[in-house]
């Protein structure tokens, strides 16, 4: 592929983003320093280690490519430039045909949806029931786009009266939702004995029968096939044996899937990478309620019993001709408190959140105020150089005047001595106060987060700064300030040229942060500074 001629810097676009990363510090939250190439955490030997998932491999060629088995392009892609790579996954549709995977709990959804993306979205585990909320991404099959939404089980057996029992009451019901929406139906059997929700959920498939697809998982190396076959005896037009785990016939089973499908409207909208809002927070916060609000549906269960939320919920909506994608979370509570394994997975896909995402939302319920958690996102999000915007939830709940959002925004500026400069808006998710001024906040922050400054016109500031303040003198710390440039933006990063970096103290680093941040226009984000050794001067850097 060639090469992208140099340029003059376009104020107007952001830079691609690059893959933050990974903080190397533990500040107490569930193992944010270890994660692997599908970006869930490495065990440890302290947290426990995961059940279920497998590896992976990416078939890029699948990824990037639009063309059917004749080499005909089905749709016409906008072009992309070689360092502007969007995946294929962000791109903007129309006319996306929606594959549903449904079945009762435990039968191996998620790993077949984790199967088809190539790669880890949904939580897996052996406990039934672990996914509640439909969980949503863009597959590439057989080279096509494909909205595949992963289902919550269809559970009979419940303890009426308990809080349980109304989670999976709502879970049910948002299945059932998805799938008379669905274009194609993938019913997903567990080879052994058919059991009484079986039976109940195919019944209640017989309206969509000409959408279904049946497959029989756990039948790796022909293991189980004669029981499988007793589920022929319900007239499936369509029935496969396959491994979801182990990948066994998954690729027959695609073929008759991408066949019933129509892909005669699918149209790319944008190729744009759109705007990524991670919402992160304690349990209970409200996190769900707003993105439920931003997306005008009912995507996430909103629920007053804690931890609801387990797997990362996506949802997109647009706002004054800008898209956004916004991650719904689990809510994090200290490492201590975390014991069962499903929450130690969500924990750990709610923190991954900040290597995708562009701006934090970090979820306070002004009731209850800041907590230790709150300090440890916050922590993250700084390292990664993401935007941070403090919501202090269900504030129709407080007193309506003027000294007690100014307390409680000094506060919390106490509590965040170094993060002064992220914004603090009052919100009530629940009711849509607030939601306008935040996205207007948002898209000035990601104004902040993209923007790309000159090197001519960086180094003319910093001549202005080193006149204003020289740099301290001593005969065992002199040192000299060569030039500036903008390493990066969204995560913005400078590189400052001295003669001796490893003496510059940290104070003067620090003011010259606080320049750049407010003489150049990042005064609401995170402004990282590293400091290299050189002895070339701004004017002389090009010359032999």
């Amino acid at each position: 592929m060639a090469k992208k001629k140099k340029s003059k810097p376009d104020f107007s676009k952001p830079k691609p983003g690059m893959k933050a990363e990974t903080s190397e510090i533990d500040n107490g939250l569930l193992t944010i320093d270890n994660y692997d190439s599908m970006g869930n955490p490495l065990s440890n030997g302290e947290n426990p280690e995961p059940k279920g998932d497998l590896e992976y491999e990416r078939d890029a060629a699948e990824a990037e490519s639009f063309e059917d088995e004749n080499n005909e392009n089905l749709i016409t892609l906008p072009e992309t430039k070689s360092n502007d790579y969007v995946r294929p996954e962000d791109f903007e549709y129309e006319g996306l045909p929606t594959l549903v995977i449904a079945g009762r709990p435990n039968v191996g959804k998620s790993t077949l949806f984790n199967r088809f993306l190539h790669r880890r979205i949904a939580i897996v585990n052996d406990q039934p029931g672990v996914t509640r909320d439909p969980v949503e991404a863009v597959a590439m099959m057989k080279g096509k786009p494909v909205h595949l939404i992963d289902t919550g089980g269809y559970k009979l057996e419940r303890e009426i009266g308990t809080m349980e029992a109304a989670l999976d009451e709502q879970v049910v019901e948002k299945s059932l939702l998805e799938i008379e929406k669905a274009d194609c139906i993938l019913i997903l059997l567990e080879a052994g004995t058919i059991t009484g929700e079986d039976e109940e959920f195919i019944l209640k498939m017989r309206p969509y029968w000409d959408k279904v697809v049946a497959a029989v998982n756990k039948t790796e190396g022909g293991k189980n096939e004669a029981e499988a076959w007793n589920y022929a005896r319900f007239g499936f037009k369509n029935l496969f044996f396959i491994s979801a785990s182990h990948g066994d016939r998954i690729g027959e089973l695609t073929d008759c899937l991408v066949s019933k499908m129509d892909f005669s409207k699918v149209k790319v909208l944008s190729n744009k990478r759109p705007i990524k809002i991670a919402i992160l927070g304690k349990p209970n916060t409200g996190k769900s309620t707003l993105s439920n609000r931003l997306t005008h549906s009912e995507k996430s269960i909103v629920c007053d019993y804690a931890g609801t939320t387990r797997d990362v919920v996506e949802g997109e909506f647009e706002y004054r001709n800008h898209r956004f994608k916004v991650l719904d979370t689990a809510g994090i509570r200290r490492k201590a408190k975390v014991t069962e394994d499903v929450e130690y997975y969500s924990v750990n896909r709610a923190i991954k959140t900040l290597d995708q995402c562009d701006i934090v939302y970090l979820m306070i319920d002004a009731e209850e105020g800041l907590a230790e958690q709150d300090k440890k996102i916050c922590s993250l999000a700084y390292e990664q150089g993401r935007g941070i915007i403090f919501i202090l939830n269900k504030w129709d709940k407080m007193p309506q005047d003027s000294k007690t959002f100014k307390a409680t925004k000094e506060w919390i500026n106490i509590m965040f001595g170094q993060m002064e400069y992220a914004p603090i808006l009052p919100l009530s998710a629940l009711e849509g106060k607030g939601v306008k001024d935040l996205l207007d906040k948002t898209l000035e922050i990601y104004g902040q987060l993209t923007k790309k400054i000159g090197t001519s016109a960086l180094n003319m500031a910093l001549k202005d700064w080193l006149d204003r303040y020289p740099p301290p003198a001593s005969r065992t710390a002199h040192f000299k300030i060569r030039y500036i440039t903008q390493k990066e933006a969204n995560p913005v990063r400078f590189m400052i040229f001295a003669t001796r970096p490893e003496v510059v103290p940290e104070t003067y680093i620090a003011y010259l942060k606080n320049r750049i941040r407010e003489d150049l226009g990042f005064d609401q984000i995170p402004v990282q500074l590293e400091m290299k050794a050189s002895r070339t001067k701004w004017e002389e850097r090009n010359k032999e």
